[in-house]
């Protein structure tokens, strides 16, 4: 999709791999509204370090992002090398080097080549093009198998307003968010610090209800630009029509990202939805919810296709959530298995198997507590994701 106001470009750098595109850059043609939202490790990459601080004034105008290297746990000597990196753009495309925004993915631990990167600079400006957006989608790859974007377009007082997004992420994800990048361009006219509230809220609902392994990255980044160009009235308070309906836009955005990042899990064979219904409170679902996505036992089970109940009621009682266990059912789809605690026998068993051998289903655990209820999604655990992490950096 073209969004009014953004350029796209991505070349080879030979970060890591040669030929392959690893180095991306998204341009505004004026400064944009900007909001992020980043990763809660106490762990930080320079990059994000660096965006943090400069996202604060509400604008960006370019983001240079590469693949290969994070650029985590590189002390000074990888601040400078983001630093440099900012600098170069920012003289190439003659901007304000604090409206550029600095991203990295990749092997963490090592300095990033900035040589490299200052040699693929003029071919990277040079290349901005409207439609180049799946160029830097497959420049963020890392494990990924595929590029992730999505687009929605919304009407606000009868404009329509665009909104595009990339994202990248298969392995290390888990909330709070994951080993994962996402870039939104919008032109909707919007004030930049409602932009932040709706990007926090909808990053709460999307990006950090996924889970492919439990483990949390350094380099998370979710940032929003808006070129504000779409000619709607500006967005400026969040209860408004106007301002819900963009909300609901960026939100289901997000989602179909998300879903796709786990989709695309490394290793993963099947993507799963687990629900969590009648908790004693939305704070209990999601609790219950996220300690059964994050079982290997349970995922492994999804992989083998292996209908064991047991499992998924074994993490709930580690969750940390107060319930009966004489009152939980368990169903896969709408095959109830367990009904009171108790399994409902051989011929239910037998349906709930055949459930789990479609790529996506959900489980639904209904607790009987209350009246809240909250999703997570995750995938399964497969024996091609050890081979995968087992040799990441070769």
């Amino acid at each position: 999709m073209i969004v009014n106001g953004f350029k796209y470009s991505a070349v080879s750098a030979g970060i890591r791999k040669k030929d392959r595109l690893d180095l991306g850059l998204i341009y505004c043609d004026k400064p944009a509204i900007a909001a992020a939202v980043f990763t809660t490790s106490r762990v930080k990459a320079a990059p994000v370090l660096l965006d943090m601080e400069r996202v604060r004034q509400g604008k960006a105008q370019a983001l240079l992002v590469n693949s290969g290297v994070a650029n985590a746990c590189t002390g000074e000597i990888g601040m400078q090398a983001a630093l440099t990196c900012s600098g170069l753009i920012a003289a190439a495309l003659n901007i304000d080097e604090n409206l550029v925004q600095i991203a990295s993915t990749g092997v963490i631990g090592e300095q990033l080549p900035v040589e490299k990167i200052a040699d693929a600079v003029d071919d990277l400006v040079g290349n901005l093009s409207s439609d180049n957006y799946d160029h830097v989608a497959r420049a963020i790859m890392t494990t990924d198998t595929v590029p992730k974007t999505a687009e929605r377009v919304c009407s606000i007082a009868g404009c329509d307003v665009k909104l595009f997004g990339i994202a990248k992420g298969a392995g290390m994800i888990m909330p709070d968010m994951a080993t994962m990048l996402g870039f939104v361009m919008t032109d909707a006219d919007i004030a930049a610090d409602i932009l932040q509230h709706h990007l926090s809220l909808a990053v709460k609902l999307s990006f950090n209800r996924i889970t492919v392994d439990g483990d949390t990255s350094t380099n998370d980044t979710v940032l929003a630009l808006a070129s504000c160009e779409a000619s709607n009235p500006e967005i400026d308070a969040l209860d408004t029509g106007d301002s819900r309906i963009f909300a609901a836009a960026l939100a289901d955005l997000l989602k179909d990202l998300a879903l796709q990042i786990v989709a695309d899990g490394e290793g993963a064979t099947k993507l799963v939805t687990i629900k969590v219904v009648n908790a004693q409170s939305e704070k209990d679902a999601e609790q219950a919810a996220r300690t059964i996505a994050n079982s290997s036992l349970v995922k492994t089970a999804f992989f083998g296709e292996d209908a064991n109940w047991g499992r998924i009621i074994a993490a709930l009682g580690r969750s940390g959530v107060e319930f009966d266990q004489n009152s939980v059912d368990i169903a896969f789809d709408d095959v109830v298995l367990v009904r009171d605690g108790l399994a409902l026998g051989a011929a239910a068993e037998t349906r709930a198997t055949e459930v789990l051998k479609q790529k996506t289903f959900s489980v639904t655990v209904d607790l009987k507590t209350g009246q809240a209820g909250s999703e997570i999604y995750t995938c399964d655990l497969s024996v091609d994701y050890i081979k995968i992490n087992a040799d990441y950096r070769s």
